[in-house]
């Protein structure tokens, strides 16, 4: 039967330093996301100073969001009797919320822009499909951990799963969904998609970051959906099957009102002529004009001066 293979190991060591699968795979994301963020920045007029200094400050902040939106929502895993709430802080073992990441990354960014004078909105629909890139590389740690895995299938591209890692009620079972490879195609697809989308219509003002949610919650609500991981449930539905839901239904609305009232896209994103300097720009064109202005007057008194008269000599015959 065809299947996928998971990896043998999921850590390797260099001496006594461990190199986890799950840490470099996030990692990986990070450092290609951060490059074709900055190409797209560019491109729209932006410098990569700014990019570079939005993702040194951004990519903290995700992390941190991320790791408290998994806490939070998976709160028996770490209080309760018999719980260590110290492992709550070992990222390192997996588990990082990709909602917290976006909005808390978000945070750091605007943060940044806000500093710099630089348009958010036009820095949002850079980055978009480059979050959908990071998330794809990113999944690739749940592969080397055997983790996040959907319901046993017999497809051609099912998952190999060990033993030790299938949850109960599903020992007899040994070749799952592959929902992190669903989700890297899906995420790679979306991203592929926003950018020819950009391209075509020249999308701003935050367009390009409201079809991102509006395509990462369509995907992430039927690709949870199939996992079998123990979690949260209201209702009988999955945590993050509300979060995509209430995400899907925001992100559209925004859209909409985006394409009815901000057509187009940002003529300059940094600097003068955004919201905050405008004040700036009007006093260096009123300074400039008083300049040009005295200038003038001086010249026009200048040539409008009365031609030297001769000093008549008085020697002169009349």
């Amino acid at each position: 039967m065809l299947s996928i293979p998971s990896p043998s190991t999921n850590i390797w060591y260099i001496g006594a330093f461990p190199l986890r699968a799950y840490a470099l795979c996030i990692i990986a994301g990070i450092i290609v996301a951060m490059i074709i963020a900055t190409r797209r920045w560019r491109a729209r007029g932006g410098t990569a100073d700014s990019m570079e200094m939005m993702v040194v400050v951004g990519v903290p902040f995700g992390i941190v969001g991320a790791r408290l939106y998994h806490v939070i929502t998976d709160y028996q895993l770490y209080f309760g009797p018999g719980r260590q709430p110290l492992n709550a802080l070992k990222i390192w073992e997996g588990g990082l919320g990709v909602w917290g990441a976006i909005a808390f990354g978000v945070l750091g960014g605007y943060l940044v822009a806000r500093r710099r004078r630089i348009a958010f909105p036009a820095v949002l629909d850079a980055i978009a499909p480059a979050i959908l890139v990071a998330q794809a590389i990113g999944r690739l740690g749940n592969w080397f951990n055997q983790e996040l895995f959907g319901r046993p299938t017999t497809l051609p591209w099912a998952l190999q799963i060990a033993p030790q890692y299938r949850p109960p009620g599903y020992e007899q079972f040994a070749t799952f969904h592959p929902t992190f490879l669903y989700e890297m195609v899906w995420n790679l697809a979306a991203a592929a998609l926003l950018v020819w989308l950009d391209r075509r219509f020249r999308l701003g003002h935050g367009k390009v970051f409201a079809l991102y949610v509006l395509l990462y919650t369509a995907g992430r609500f039927w690709i949870e959906a199939l996992r079998i991981d123990t979690v949260n449930e209201i209702g009988g539905f999955r945590l993050n099957n509300y979060t995509s839901l209430i995400g899907f239904i925001v992100a559209l609305v925004w859209l909409i009102w985006l394409v009815r009232n901000r057509p187009g896209r940002e003529d300059v994103v940094e600097g003068i002529g955004l919201p905050g300097a405008e004040s700036i720009a009007e006093k260096d064109i009123s300074e400039t004009a008083s300049i040009e202005d005295a200038v003038e007057a001086d010249n026009s008194s200048d040539s409008e001066s009365p031609a030297e008269t001769p000093t008549k000599d008085p020697t002169a015959t009349p």
